[in-house]
């Protein structure tokens, strides 16, 4: 797979425009987004994984395959993070995903060791108001024993049934569990996603 960071974005104007599918990343701060962009491209450092949650201000944007694009949205729900900037992010997040024409899908990405919060909630909301195709992921199973990877599992079916009926992708970025199964419900989106009159 090739992967090319294209551009940290400070607007949604500056995204390109150009037919390709957009594939979204969304999540709490610390929740896991970069590892498993890492994982998902096997690019080590492609997105930048800190210790200190808020650290994705901007829209980054990656070419996968030169089919395609990544755009890691900044992470939501850090309370240090001052109110001003919080909200500054929450508008980039926003104006994101209503304008995008290209957008296909949302991976929605949650810890599979916390509980479905206020925060991820009003984002499954807002997406399937705005009939955004969802996909559910929870990460760092590996930090699980496989018997309370299935009790996280049956609490996250439940919590996520009104907006993923499918369920969610049970996914690590340290075993790779998950990472193909998660690529080919991209893929799939990508190839659903309508494309542009040809010249």
């Amino acid at each position: 797979m090739s992967a090319d960071f294209v551009i940290s974005a400070a607007k949604p104007a500056q995204v390109p425009r150009d037919g390709l599918p957009q594939v979204a990343f969304a999540g709490r701060s610390n929740v896991g987004k970069s590892s498993l962009l890492n994982a998902l491209t096997g690019r080590k450092r492609l997105a930048h994984v800190s210790g200190t949650p808020g650290r994705t201000r901007l829209l980054n944007v990656y070419r996968i395959n030169n089919a395609m694009y990544f755009v890691d949205l900044p992470g939501y729900g850090f309370a240090k993070a001052p109110r001003a900037m919080r909200e500054q992010w929450g508008r980039l997040i926003t104006a994101y995903l209503r304008t995008s024409p290209d957008l296909c899908a949302v991976v929605a990405i949650f810890d599979i060791r916390r509980e479905l919060s206020g925060d991820d909630e009003d984002l499954l909301h807002w997406l399937a108001a705005h009939r955004i195709p969802i996909m559910a992921v929870l990460t760092k199973a590996d930090k699980l024993s496989r018997m309370r990877q299935q009790v996280a599992l049956r609490y996250w079916a439940g919590a996520l049934a009104p907006w993923s009926p499918a369920g969610p992708v049970l996914f690590s970025a340290t075993t790779r569990t998950g990472r193909d199964e998660l690529l080919g419900l991209i893929a799939e989106a990508a190839a659903r996603a309508p494309r542009p009159p040809q010249e």
